[in-house]
């Protein structure tokens, strides 16, 4: 049984005896201030390790006395074997947690599996060997707002806090943790509320030529086909020959190819298919056959060298991080709002590009000049009917008048 303290400047767990942190930090002004926390560790039957945040009836995390205090508790539950008489929370570590959540198959399936590991890893760093039950949600607040101190993006952050949560909501579900867990983990908001963080970015049909005429002979008709059809960036890159019918000018695609695990058939146009008939046959070489796109012989797995060069040489900035930057993400919107501006009803292009609810068509459809150019163009010429109408209307009121009035002898 051990206390450590943790540093209130790099947040780092340090033995007690410490007199100053790694990082500089004054250990013995922090606790006379009071700005300190102290935590208990000890090992649970088994050899498991706990770290658990001093709390409890009338006890302080930033009290060494009272830190000493439940030191000697846990010591005597230990002694008599009852250090198990705590709910499960009390046993199981955030990074344990991430583990198991991560251990699961339907999380391992995931095509953005690899982003979900890499949040909660970020997240682990801070409290990965902290019980569930000692994690506040002050205590995520507190991280959300050092990582924007660290110059982290807010979908980042609630990228990292949302995949924490996700995971403690599913050990929930499957009755693992109690809801005190859930509650602290469902109050700490986002910081980015709504749509917020939503792109807007359409590029032009010029945008579009000439980053064609600029992209390696590998990439083209990846860039073409996410242009032409919205298709997502793992359903292009996993496509299969068998998925391809030329013939047939479609693309089929198994409920197991796509994010929201439903089949859909993707229509292939008259440009999109000249260019994978000429592209792909060229760069088709023996060997690894089963792919749609390849490089070298071999699939394609990431391609952001030839989209980030192919930018450059056609002076488009490239990346998330300019609010004119164009990512590959970007062609998604661009084939929604392209559809929708060629006349396509709402409902076939949801059902073109996979969306499941309104709300994420709108997100992807956008609005720009030409529209708004088009819907006073459209507004001139429904008023010039209506006066058109009013005008013929009064000319017709006023000719039967006229006729009126000659027949009851009233003109001259």
């Amino acid at each position: 049984m051990s206390i450590l303290c943790e540093c209130p400047e790099c947040h780092k767990k340090i033995a007690l005896k410490n007199k100053r942190c790694k990082c500089g930090a004054d250990m013995d002004r922090a606790k006379k201030a009071r700005k300190v926390k102290f935590y208990v560790v000890y090992r649970l039957p088994g050899g498991k390790q706990v770290r658990e945040l001093v709390s409890g009836e009338r006890l302080s995390p930033y009290s060494i006395e009272d830190a000493r205090k439940m030191a000697a508790k846990r010591t005597t539950q230990k002694a008599e074997k009852r250090i198990l008489d705590i709910k499960q929370d009390d046993s199981m570590t955030f990074g344990e947690l991430s583990q198991w959540y991560l251990s699961l198959g339907k999380v391992k399936a995931l095509s953005s599996g690899w982003r979900v590991k890499l949040a909660l890893d970020r997240f682990n760093e801070v409290f990965g060997d902290i019980l569930l039950s000692q994690i506040r949600a002050s205590d995520i607040e507190n991280y959300q707002m050092r990582r924007r101190a660290e110059g982290k993006k807010d979908a980042t952050i609630d990228q990292e806090t949302g995949a924490a949560r996700t995971a403690v909501r599913k050990a929930f579900n499957d009755g693992m943790i109690s809801g005190d867990t859930l509650r602290t983990f469902q109050s700490a908001g986002k910081l980015l509320k709504g749509n917020a963080n939503a792109r807007d970015r359409v590029i032009s049909q010029t945008e579009f030529e000439d980053l064609m005429a600029n992209s390696p002979a590998h990439f083209r008709p990846i860039f073409a086909t996410a242009y032409y059809t919205g298709m997502r960036k793992a359903e292009i890159l996993n496509l299969t020959l068998d998925k391809v019918d030329l013939r047939s000018r479609v693309i089929r695609l198994e409920a197991g190819d796509t994010k929201t695990n439903t089949a859909r058939n993707v229509p292939i146009c008259e440009s999109l298919l000249e260019i994978l008939t000429k592209e792909t046959r060229i760069l088709r070489k023996a060997g690894e056959t089963r792919h749609l796109f390849l490089y070298k012989g071999k699939s394609v797995t990431d391609f952001r060298k030839a989209l980030k060069a192919a930018c450059d040489k056609s002076d488009i900035s490239y990346g998330r991080g300019d609010v004119a930057g164009f990512c590959f993400h970007d062609l998604r919107h661009t084939a929604v709002t392209n559809f929708r501006k060629a006349g396509v009803s709402e409902s076939v292009i949801m059902q073109i590009v996979g969306h499941t609810t309104r709300s994420m068509f709108d997100r992807y459809n956008k609005i720009d000049a030409d529209d708004i150019q088009k819907a006073v163009a459209q507004m001139d010429a429904f008023l010039s009917n209506v006066d058109q109408t009013v005008d013929q209307e009064e000319n017709c009121d006023k000719t039967e008048t006229s006729k009126a009035a000659m027949e009851a002898g009233f003109e001259g």
